[in-house]
């Protein structure tokens, strides 16, 4: 199915479709919680008012999203321009070969561009911790990566111990297969684990979209708001492909403005970056985070297949 081909009224009945055999599935476990999807948005220019999901015409919704905990709102009336891009950006580092002269570096980008954090493999928080102390930025890792497919057990573990190291925020992997295997049940137990490992840190809920039909990635959004995630996200940066303009706009229209939505996987431009924004982002995860933040480009990466890591 091609997303941009779709009328706003069908995708209005793929969320609703998706939701509810989701709910239903999850009923005969006898697991509840399924929250209703975001009200519909058919159309947002510049002379509305009132649809409760843009910060430039509803300021009111603005401070409320805010009191609640979110620490950044996107609005997509206009283009962001290149010097506000960076609040948006996980300045991110998660290839095998890392060094730690390495780390130290993305420390230091992330201090000078002001990014929201970096991202590392969780060997390297509490380096990143030291060194990002009292600076503002903050140290996202990643859990169950790149695959998802390790046990719920595994992933809690990894969570606990990357908070008590010194972690601020959370990337988990979901597992594909028992998504595209509709097993809701799993899926769902498997995020609350994290979230409740997570002691109140933000969660960002991987789907590796490039993998999923985008039935799929409605459940996957669904799950991840119902299991007490903060985020959902679309790829790995390890995966067959990343991130897609469509993939964004279809997960914030399922998930709300309550929800963050991080675009991650093959952003390598400031225009790449503009996009995804527009398109409902609240954050990007990148590696070419300097080349987007001074308008450039990087040299794009290859995929795992074709021995290339990461965003």
């Amino acid at each position: 199915m091609n997303l941009s081909s779709l009328t706003p009224a069908q995708i209005e009945e793929l969320v609703k479709s998706v939701t509810e055999r989701v709910a239903a599935r999850l009923a005969q476990e006898d697991v509840k919680t399924i929250p209703p999807t975001a009200p519909a948005i058919t159309s947002c220019s510049v002379s509305c008012s009132g649809c409760g999901q843009c910060a430039d015409k509803n300021p009111a919704a603005v401070i409320n999203i805010i009191e609640a905990g979110a620490n950044r709102v996107g609005s997509q009336s206009s283009k962001v321009s290149t010097q506000d891009i960076a609040p948006f950006i996980d300045h991110t580092l998660l290839k095998p070969n890392a060094a730690d002269n390495e780390i130290e570096k993305l420390c230091k980008e992330a201090i000078e561009y002001r990014f929201a954090c970096v991202c590392v493999n969780s060997a390297y928080v509490p380096r990143a911790a030291r060194l990002l102390a009292g600076t503002g930025v903050k140290v996202c890792t990643v859990v169950g990566f790149p695959l998802g497919a390790m046990s719920s057990e595994a992933k809690a573990f990894e969570t606990r111990d990357a908070v008590s190291k010194g972690a601020d925020e959370i990337d988990m992997v979901i597992n594909v297969g028992k998504l595209k295997s509709g097993d809701f049940e799993y899926v769902l137990e498997d995020i609350r684990a994290v979230a409740r490992a997570a002691q109140k840190r933000c969660v960002k809920v991987i789907l590796e979209t490039a993998s999923l039909t985008d039935d799929e990635k409605v459940a996957g959004c669904i799950l991840a708001k119902a299991g007490g995630a903060d985020f959902v996200k679309t790829s790995t940066g390890f995966g067959s492909g990343g991130a897609t303009a469509d993939d964004i706009a279809l997960m914030r229209r399922v998930v709300g403005p309550q929800m963050g939505v991080k675009a991650s996987g093959g952003i390598r431009t400031t225009e790449d970056a503009q996009k995804m924004i527009a398109a409902g982002a609240t954050r990007i995860g990148a590696s070419a985070s300097v080349a987007i933040v001074k308008g450039g480009a990087s040299a794009p990466k290859q995929p795992l297949a074709q021995g290339g890591y990461g965003s």
